[in-house]
């Protein structure tokens, strides 16, 4: 059932660059583990005093890191559960029906593994994934309705998480709490179900390569494997595992709405030895046509639309192999 990575990328396995050579991609193992900052959501509910507190533990998380992990989050366990379940189930399909039978009926290429546009192995994730829009999970075929199923009910949840966080954090960086409502629209957001086969490899690449989110934020729902890490203070450090805690992130489009307030991190995930190892990622984003421009003077960026950065994203994905990103609009 795993793709066919050393047979694909034989090439730069035979013209292997050392990845130490480049520090911020330094691939050794990190003995530094990290307990991102834990916001009980609860106390969003709770009297003034209490929910004063957590926005604030919010919003200084989100300048301080760029993520943290938020526990009583409303999205129930029964649903993450139901839907770790339905994507294994899914990967767990031979190589060949994933690659080639469209198994899921979603859009051309919405299965995707390894990187078809490296040129040397620090571009290189052993990963795979199905990415699915969510205009595309009412496309699911009945063969899989128990996975569209929990598809559904976990984007509806994480979509209200996700909008209720980010208008908290936006009320700090002079947005408006209407441009969500407004522009994140209920197909506008998309899923990443994501797979991290055993690497005998683990050395020399990465399971997903080093790179930061373009969304406005994302929630990520980890197994116990452990293999996330993110930079911070000029070094990488492992996220160390919570099984009752969603990890949030700061997206590119965020940073920007900010003014560089709040932080995308860069972060990448280790190609695990031995034990398989999944994810699942909401990216909350905007329509095509989306504005993003911060309201903080004088801006850092100049104003650009979703769709533009998106499409700067392809062209240097194509150039380069790898992503760019927000620096590009810089002033």
């Amino acid at each position: 059932m795993d793709p066919p990575f050393h047979e694909k990328y034989k090439p730069l396995f035979n013209n292997c660059v050392i990845l130490s050579k480049h520090k911020d991609d330094f691939l050794m193992n990190v003995d530094e583990e990290c307990e991102l900052p834990l916001i009980d959501l609860q106390r969003l509910t709770l009297n003034y005093s209490e929910r004063e507190q957590c926005v604030k533990e919010m919003r200084q998380a989100a300048r301080e890191w760029g993520f943290f992990q938020v526990v009583n989050h409303w999205v129930p366990q029964e649903i993450l559960k139901s839907i770790q379940l339905e994507q294994r189930k899914a990967f767990h399909h031979p190589f060949s029906k994933k690659a080639e039978e469209n198994i899921l009926n979603l859009s051309a290429n919405s299965y995707r593994w390894g990187n078809p546009r490296a040129t040397c192995l620090r571009q290189l994730s052993w990963s795979e994934a199905f990415h699915i829009p969510l205009t595309d999970s009412s496309r699911i075929g009945d063969a899989y309705k128990s996975l569209r199923a929990s598809i559904e009910a976990f984007a509806t949840t994480a979509a209200k998480l996700t909008k209720d966080m980010a208008e908290i954090l936006a009320e700090d960086v002079g947005v408006s709490s209407t441009f969500f409502q407004e522009n994140c629209l209920p197909g506008t957001s998309y899923l990443r179900m994501n797979r991290y086969p055993p690497c005998p490899f683990s050395s020399k690449v990465f399971g997903l390569m080093p790179h930061t989110d373009s969304s406005l934020l994302t929630i990520v729902n980890q197994d116990q494997i452990g293999g996330l890490q993110l930079w911070k203070n000029g070094r990488w450090i492992n996220v160390k595992p919570n099984p009752e805690a969603l990890v949030i992130n700061i997206g590119d489009l965020f940073q920007a709405l900010s003014n560089d307030v709040y932080k995308s991190i860069k972060h990448r995930v280790l190609a695990p030895q031995q034990d398989e190892r999944f994810s699942l990622a909401f990216f909350y984003c905007p329509t095509c046509d989306t504005e993003i421009e911060s309201c903080i003077k004088p801006s850092m960026y100049r104003k650009f639309t979703f769709g533009e950065f998106m499409e700067q994203v392809r062209k240097d994905t194509q150039a380069t192999g790898s992503k760019v990103g927000v620096s590009r609009f810089l002033m």
